[in-house]
């Protein structure tokens, strides 16, 4: 695979280089966030869409993660990353400016939205997949647990401003035009990226199959003790989160009566969570260790997130947003803590396809979530549906206590011992 590195000596070059990275990052995440709120109100305003169309084009962006998840990882590790995000950039911004174009001549229909919707779900997976490869690479080891928290509160940060900037743009110029903003972000986010001057050199093109290669990358993500057990807990995390989003609208709006104002001001506290968990990751690593801190924030989650179906008193939107925002914190930290060991931990030719792989097995489940949650929440309540997500946390949070996570102080401490003994073949 190619590594594209800065030396380590070169410590101006790669604070310029992780700054210019994490600038790409924030804006191009910031107009996507815009989008995320923009393409459904283009559906609506502009196509007039059905519930029922609106619901496919959601859809198509969980197809397009099931399609490249696993794909993701073999082209990432098969081309220059950056060279590899760069492109990825280009080609959303090409993708996302045909939107504006076509409704401005009076041509946008909704298979164009799908099929920009889909391609652009798996440029993302591969963007995201080459960017979390990418990052070992101009972050010296020792910085890397604080950088990974840093990405994710910026990612948590832009998730908050993002909708809203949209529905500010969407109200000032309209939801297709506000799709320009988006482009433009992938535009500016590519020409960041070009300018990281790095070393490295071009990869030897693979030769061997793809399904093979795919698979090299699942077998040591779940033959390994560590990366296979966090990777159960995101799995566990992310049909919680699919469940959580599904009906939480509903048990806000239907359940506790309240307002759109207040339904968002509670949303946004998942928001909130994250940012001030991602913020406290690497202090929390580095004062108990990475492997009690995982196992606490893991076992706090499990408790925390009781709070939401059991918010049934006068205080009960307080209640629940304390839990929804506490859930999101315990989750940032554990994700920080177990991306910044696989990316230590995996070797250096398999990285792209342990992250896409892990990606990939914990991402799949957010529909089933959000489905499972849709018709417990249709046949009894969406409090039903809520233990649910409950009961998902507290499996994933008994796998880590039950795993070797339990008797280590750092998650690496095992890694030389069990995990890379004997190399896969790749």
């Amino acid at each position: 695979m190619n590594v594209d590195t800065i030396p380590e000596k070169q410590g101006k070059e790669r604070s310029s280089a992780f700054w210019r990275y994490w600038a790409a990052s924030t804006i191009s995440t910031t107009g996507s966030g815009a989008t995320s709120l923009a393409l459904p109100l283009v559906a609506l305003t502009v196509l007039d869409v059905s519930n029922f169309e609106m619901g496919v084009l959601t859809a198509v962006g969980y197809a397009a993660i099931i399609v490249m998840g696993l794909p993701a990882g073999v082209i990432a590790q098969r081309f220059a990353l950056r060279s590899l995000q760069v492109s990825m950039d280009l080609f959303r911004f090409a993708a996302i400016a045909t939107i504006p174009l076509a409704a401005w001549w009076d041509m946008l229909t909704l298979p164009h939205l799908l099929v920009v919707a889909f391609f652009v779900g798996m440029a993302n997976n591969v963007f995201d997949v080459a960017n979390s490869t990418f990052l070992p690479g101009i972050v010296p080891t020792s910085q890397l647990i604080a950088r990974n928290g840093l990405m994710s509160s910026t990612v948590a940060t832009t998730q908050l401003v993002g909708p809203s900037l949209g529905g500010l743009l969407v109200q000032a110029v309209g939801a297709a035009f506000t799709m320009v903003i988006d482009a433009i972000s992938y535009l500016v986010s590519a020409l960041l990226l070009s300018s990281i001057r790095i070393t490295g050199t071009r990869p030897p093109i693979s030769r061997k199959p793809l399904f093979r290669e795919m698979g090299t990358g699942l077998r040591f993500v779940f033959s390994h003790p560590i990366i296979r057990v966090a990777a159960l807990y995101a799995t566990a995390v992310n049909f919680a989160n699919g469940v959580i989003f599904a009906v939480l609208a509903p048990f806000l709006v239907r359940t506790l009566g309240l307002e759109p104002a207040f339904v968002g001001l509670v949303f946004a506290l998942d928001g909130v969570g994250s940012v001030l968990g991602a913020a406290v990751t690497a202090r929390v690593a580095r004062r108990f260790g990475t492997a009690p801190a995982l196992l606490l924030t893991a076992t706090a989650g499990a408790v925390f997130v009781l709070a939401m179906p059991l918010a049934v008193t006068g205080y009960a939107p307080a209640i629940f947003g304390f839990g929804l925002g506490a859930f999101a914190f315990s989750a940032v930290v554990a994700s920080v803590i177990t991306r910044t060991h696989r990316q230590t931990a995996s070797p250096p030719e398999l990285l792209s396809r342990v992250m896409a792989s892990v990606r990939f097995v914990s991402w799949s489940v957010i529909p089933i979530g959000s489905v499972t949650a849709g018709l417990l929440a249709e046949v009894w309540s969406p409090r039903v549906a809520l233990v649910e997500a409950c009961v998902a946390v507290f499996i994933g949070t008994l796998l880590l206590w039950f795993s070797p996570v339990r008797g280590l102080r750092e998650l690496s401490d095992l890694d030389s011992q069990q995990a890379v003994a004997q190399p896969l073949p790749h």
